[in-house]
């Protein structure tokens, strides 16, 4: 049977189970349930805390997991990405005092609060940069102003919280992370963890397009097939009056109403737009 490790808590946590759902699998509806057993499936899902999840699935105890691409590179597991979700977004960004201007040349000899320390050391390691790296679990943002630390390296969403510390981000993100699905180093993938990606790669495929249905008149057809082109093409259909026909295509989500708007200045009528729930391209 298969083990997979989830997250119990955190951001990543709801969004892993939800798209597991998706997939076709189930999953505990009881927060202090540490296993569950998915018989359908031949899937056992173990509810583990999100930094732990890469040391579990690299020293090869479970044969995947759902973990964060910034967790899985601080703990230095032996593990791979083998693909990505598309939810758990962050950016991480060093950040110093703003009363100056900082390069990253200024960062030699510095000391550096974060709260991920594996994934800061290794990556002034591919700058060549020597810099003491501090280890805090959290608020790091405060480690300047209380002396800990002359600059830190963190996530940043707006950056409301660095300013009101004071502190400004400075160079080229260091890193940016998502929720992925991963697996030991060199381990042969069974097929039940195959079947699990291509559920998921479903998934995530259905959650970025619509299925755009609409009429538009024979002799305009060429047109709105450029506008809605499809993955491979769109299907066209006869109606009952001859000079029409009925069309369908998936869109990118993000593209519906604009492509709506273009469809409807086309001649296009009736244009219905439906949720893809799963699919297999």
């Amino acid at each position: 049977m298969l083990r997979i490790a989830v997250p119990n808590k955190g951001s990543l946590a709801e969004d892993s189970i939800s798209i597991l759902k998706e997939a076709g699998y189930k999953q505990r509806t009881d927060s202090r349930d540490l296993v569950l057993v998915d018989t359908d499936n031949s899937v056992e899902f173990y509810y583990l805390r999100p930094r732990d999840i890469a040391i579990y699935v690299g020293t090869g105890e479970l044969e995947a997991g759902i973990t964060g691409r910034d967790l899985l590179i601080d703990s230095g597991a032996k593990a791979t990405e083998l693909m990505n979700l598309n939810f758990g977004g962050s950016t991480f960004r060093f950040a110093a005092p703003s009363d100056r201007t900082w390069n990253l040349s200024d960062i030699a000899g510095k000391r550096v609060a974060t709260a991920y320390p594996g994934l800061v050391a290794s990556h002034l390691a591919s700058l060549g940069i020597t810099a003491d790296v501090v280890r805090l679990d959290g608020a790091v943002e405060s480690s300047v102003r209380l002396g800990v630390a002359d600059l830190i390296a963190d996530v940043v969403s707006t950056g409301n919280t660095l300013r009101q510390a004071g502190l400004a981000v400075f160079a080229d993100p260091i890193l940016t992370s998502e929720a992925i699905v991963i697996s030991r180093n060199g381990a042969k993938i069974p097929a039940e963890l195959e079947i699990l990606i291509r559920r998921l790669q479903g998934v995530v495929t259905a959650r970025q397009y619509v299925l755009l249905d609409y009429d538009i008149p024979t002799v305009s057809v060429e047109i709105a097939c450029a506008i809605t082109p499809g993955l491979e093409s769109p299907t066209i259909s006869p109606l009952q009056r001859p000079d029409w026909v009925a069309v369908r295509a998936m869109v990118l989500r993000k593209d519906t109403n604009r492509v709506m708007d273009e469809l409807w200045a086309v001649g296009a009528r009736g244009i219905l737009v439906t949720d893809i729930h799963a699919c297999r391209l």
